[in-house]
């Protein structure tokens, strides 16, 4: 995010998307993990039966002196199925990838590959990769700069815009972030980063544009982590106008949740200083009591307790 003076977004942005790199193709998967080794079935005994012959530990073995066949439950087919695609993965991965570029998940190399002409590729990917790291480490100046080197490589390449995008929006450079993170919906057709586009848009003072992004969100819809981030980002922007009765319908949460996540408390957050200024100091504080239960170092919470505490003067 960008700095807070800059950046009018209430709250912390969600760790989504999770994995270094940003990216945010849930279903996709982050970086290539690997499994811890397991072994199956017992192990051979040294030692020498009276007949001379070789015996075996108990579960490796059988009473005629040869090994068992391996047992496999459920659990042990999937964890060696695991084994096999990822080793399938790991073949099928290019021989020249070099620097960070060979964290980068397979999906990301196959995309970048499909657009960037051969002889661009690995270069690309070498820039991506450092972009993608430094966004992870919380470095958004060298992750604006690697990516631009990307890009000049590899400029059809979603993955590479968005990284750009996301990496600009938390530098403040809103007129770079939304050209990308554009440049990005058009090539993934997705919907993901809209109410990040949303934001932007609220911290030029693009009024207009902030509606049409929020209409464009509701047409087309998205994940459900996406829709809340829409709802939180919207109805700040709605609070900031003092359109307080139309941010209270975006962002009502209904009940409250018993074990909120980050989502939750976002959202409970806006939900909280709407109260507020609607005057409905128990409301508020309930959403209040909330967060700081839940997460005690929740950014913002001050303020809202302070909107609370006005209203009892």
């Amino acid at each position: 995010m960008a700095q807070q003076s800059n950046n009018p977004r209430s709250g912390k942005r969600g760790k989504g998307n999770s994995s270094k790199g940003g990216y945010s193709k849930g279903s996709k998967g982050g970086r290539p993990g690997s499994s811890k080794k397991s072994g199956y079935g017992g192990s051979k005994g040294s030692g020498k039966g009276s007949s001379g012959r070789k015996s075996y530990q108990s579960g490796s073995g059988s009473s005629n002196g040869k090994p068992k066949k391996k047992q496999y439950s459920a659990t042990t087919r999937s964890v060696e199925a695991k084994k096999r695609a990822e080793w399938a993965d790991k073949k099928k991965r290019r021989r020249d990838l070099t620097g960070a570029a060979v964290n980068l998940p397979n999906w990301v190399i196959e995309g970048l590959e499909r657009v960037t002409p051969k002889d661009r590729v690995a270069p690309a990917l070498e820039a991506l990769g450092a972009a993608s790291e430094a966004l992870g480490d919380g470095n958004f100046q060298s992750a604006v700069k690697h990516g631009l080197r990307a890009k000049a490589l590899a400029p059809n390449d979603p993955t590479t815009r968005e990284t750009i995008g996301l990496a600009a929006y938390r530098v403040g450079d809103w007129s770079m972030a939304l050209n990308e993170l554009r440049a990005y919906r058009r090539m993934a057709g997705e919907t993901t980063h809209i109410p990040v586009e949303m934001d932007v848009l609220r911290a030029m003072g693009r009024d207009n544009d902030v509606e049409k992004a929020w209409k464009e969100l509701n047409a087309k819809g998205g994940h459900g982590l996406v829709m809340n981030e829409g709802r939180v980002v919207y109805g700040s922007w709605l609070l900031d106008k003092g359109r307080v009765e139309e941010a209270w319908d975006v962002v009502d949460p209904g009940r409250i949740v018993d074990k909120p996540n980050e989502a939750h408390l976002r959202l409970y957050y806006v939900a909280g200083r709407v109260a507020a200024a609607s005057g409905d100091r128990e409301t508020a504080k309930r959403f209040s009591d909330t967060i700081v239960l839940t997460d005690p170092s929740f950014p913002g919470w001050e303020q809202l307790e302070s909107e609370i505490a006005a209203l009892a003067d």
